[in-house]
């Protein structure tokens, strides 16, 4: 088998491993997507209990069930500038499996949009941008017909020292 078409049925089945229902919100006015399988539950705004000494886009913790759950908002993660809480502000519960093991994570987003099933052949690779950015914490770029969605890897969203220091806080 020619190099060319082995790298490209490579490409293809990395794509399609890709596939499969993402629970999609909005942050910043674009659109993000995560895993489904790593989704918890999708639970309003509520009070938060600030933590001293964690990086700002650590929130606190919350009181779910009895559970002391860590939360961030992933604007601040991003580099994107903080919004004021709306109705529709709502906080994600995600599983995150760090190399101390799973915990769960709240993220505050600015809207929850849907659920969509994405086909392997409707997701891309991330395109380099020519710098030395970090795109690690993206899975790939879903073709849609409005647009992109920017389908995030969550567990690499936080490098495995802001986990450890967050799971901590927790």
């Amino acid at each position: 088998m020619p190099e060319e078409t082995r790298t490209m049925s490579q490409a293809v089945k990395v794509m399609a491993d890709k596939e499969g229902k993402y629970l999609t919100f909005t942050l910043g006015g674009e659109d993000y997507g995560i895993g489904i399988l790593k989704i918890k539950e999708i639970i309003g705004m509520m009070p938060v209990t600030t933590m001293p000494q964690t990086p700002a886009f650590v929130k606190g913790v919350i009181n779910l069930r009895g559970k002391v759950i860590p939360v961030m908002d992933l604007r601040l993660r991003f580099g994107m500038d903080a919004m004021d809480y709306t109705e529709r502000t709502c906080i994600i519960v995600v599983e995150i499996d760090g190399s101390s093991g799973t915990i769960q994570v709240g993220i505050v987003v600015d809207s929850v949009s849907e659920v969509l099933n994405i086909k392997g052949e409707d997701i891309e690779e991330t395109p380099a941008f020519g710098t030395k950015l970090n795109t690690d914490y993206i899975l790939g770029m879903a073709k849609m017909e409005g647009g992109v969605k920017i389908l995030l890897d969550i567990d690499r969203v936080l490098t495995s020292d802001e986990l450890v220091s967050i799971g901590q806080a927790a």
